[in-house]
């Protein structure tokens, strides 16, 4: 109830009746509200929140219970889905497309459905799972910008590490490029060191925003959870840059990180050719969302690339300004299609049941599946929720390695047999697929399963394997820490 036991003789009989009808009449309407549009299991862990505590559970639930986006970002998101399809809808179906299984080509046209944008043939891409040597080789791309450079990222910080980009962004600026730069802002406001990288950035030349600002005093007030959560940089429309990674050293500030020597370990993915131009279409929607200023003059101009590329290519954005997960709804897809074998990396796994009963229905089918995670994961309650999981996976026969600690394994990216490889900024988890404004990219061609899989393998070749028989002697505290953050994860 809202009132103490205890205290009930202090209190008026017209008191207990009132707070008693309130009471009731919270629970009551909950009942008929929490549910609406969302997963059964997240809407009974927000009737549980809401029963046990009404008031406080109340007004949690005003505060993250939804996840829309503003009507204005959701306006300009459609209004940029009309214009990709008007754009592209004369493009005609890639041949690299047409000689993949069938099941591609259904993945692709869900894609094109949920997202607007077709597959592009003749795109080159190169991985870079070297942190260092990503920062570098954006930097590189920089420093030989003519026209613009456009890059947003979740977390930026102006370091050792990613200094010699950021240098490289100001001495593009100070040459007459365009520079414009988003990143997250309470991703980035919560990294050690951010109001120097405001003054840094006020002093640059570079013409930046914050992504999803909570500014209450200025008017600007959302679900103080929602992130803009992708990593994207564009050069002069000719060279791209997608991934895990953030712009930040790879110990992210962190006390911890240093005593322990805990760094990240992430995916970079840089391409040439038409997708190009579907990631700053990417970019071009969150600019005008933070600026109103539309990029049409960059976008669906031709661009001479070197010669046309092996590999074809489709962006998937996601996020709250779409109406469906689109990212979930392309892993699920893809995850069914698989007929050999399927490599899944994320850093934090906390998926819904449809992804759960994808990736355990492919390997009761006999399909190869292993999950590569991190040993001991950097956020409590999101690794132990992921824990949850694992005894249902090894049931089904995934094979699960853990990557050793202290390092973070903060890649994500999977391949589909020999045929599909996706990379992003999105992981499989509910955040990922509500939450956060995310971004992937499906390739096929040139042997970039193979590529990927040299990857992984260099991953399995560190992990230590787990077996259903360890995971089942594990305490019944762990469990029961397990369980709880479970329940957790599903309160969006």
């Amino acid at each position: 109830m809202l009132w103490s036991l205890a205290g009930l003789g202090t209190f008026p009989e017209w008191a207990v009746t009132l707070l008693t009808v309130v009471d009731f009449a919270i629970r009551i309407i909950a009942l008929g509200i929490v549910p609406g549009n969302r997963r059964p299991t997240t809407a009974m862990a927000w009737l549980l929140a809401i029963f046990f505590l009404p008031l406080v559970g109340l007004a949690l639930f005003f505060m993250f219970g939804s996840f829309r986006l503003s009507d204005r970002r959701i306006a300009k998101q459609a209004e940029t889905n009309s214009r990709v399809h008007a754009a592209t809808q004369d493009l005609e179906e890639p041949r690299s497309e047409r000689e993949a299984p069938e099941w591609v080509h259904s993945a692709a046209e869900l894609n094109r459905t949920l997202g607007s944008f077709p597959m592009l043939d003749s795109n080159h891409a190169e991985l870079f799972p070297d942190y260092k040597g990503s920062i570098a080789a954006m930097a590189k791309a920089v420093r030989e910008a003519q026209e613009f450079v456009n890059i947003e990222f979740y977390i930026m910080s102006r370091d050792d590490i990613t200094g010699e980009l950021f240098d490289a962004l100001k001495e593009a600026a100070a040459r007459g490029v365009r520079v414009r730069l988003l990143f997250d802002h309470l991703g980035t406001m919560r990294v050690k060191g951010y109001r120097d990288f405001l003054k840094w950035l006020q002093d640059s030349g570079i013409d930046w925003r914050r992504m999803l600002p909570l500014l209450p005093v200025q008017g600007q007030w959302r679900r103080v959870d929602l992130r803009n959560h992708r990593k994207i940089l564009v050069v002069d429309g000719r060279v791209a840059f997608t991934g895990s990674q953030n712009l930040i050293h790879p110990g992210y500030h962190r006390a911890s990180s240093a005593r322990v020597g805990r760094q990240w370990v992430e995916l970079m993915a840089r391409y040439e050719g038409p997708i190009v131009t579907a990631l700053n279409v990417v970019f071009a929607t969150d600019w005008s969302s933070e600026t109103d200023e539309t990029l049409e003059g960059e976008l669906f101009t031709p661009v001479p690339f070197r010669e046309p590329g092996p590999m074809t290519c489709q962006v998937v954005p996601s996020g709250p300004g779409f109406a469906t997960e689109n990212n979930l709804r392309l892993f699920n897809t893809l995850i069914y299609a698989a007929v050999e074998r399927l490599s899944i990396c994320s850093p934090y796994f906390v998926p819904d049941d449809s992804l759960l009963y994808a990736i355990t229905t492919a390997a009761q089918r006999g399909v190869e599946v292993e999950l590569f995670v991190s040993e001991q994961g950097d956020q409590f309650l999101v690794h132990h929720a992921q824990r949850s999981y694992y005894q249902a996976l090894l049931e089904a026969g995934v094979r699960i390695y853990l990557y050793p600690k202290p390092f973070v394994l903060h890649a994500k990216h999977f391949t589909v047999d020999d045929e599909i490889a996706v990379i992003g900024s999105s992981n499989m988890d509910m955040r990922s697929f509500s939450l956060n404004l995310e971004v992937s990219v499906m390739m096929l061609g040139d042997g970039v399963v193979g590529r990927m899989r040299k990857v992984q393998d260099s991953y399995r070749e560190v992990s230590r394997e787990i077996t259903l028989e360890e995971w089942t002697k594990r305490s019944r505290l762990e469990r029961y820490v397990d369980n709880v953050a479970r329940l957790t994860a599903t309160l969006q």
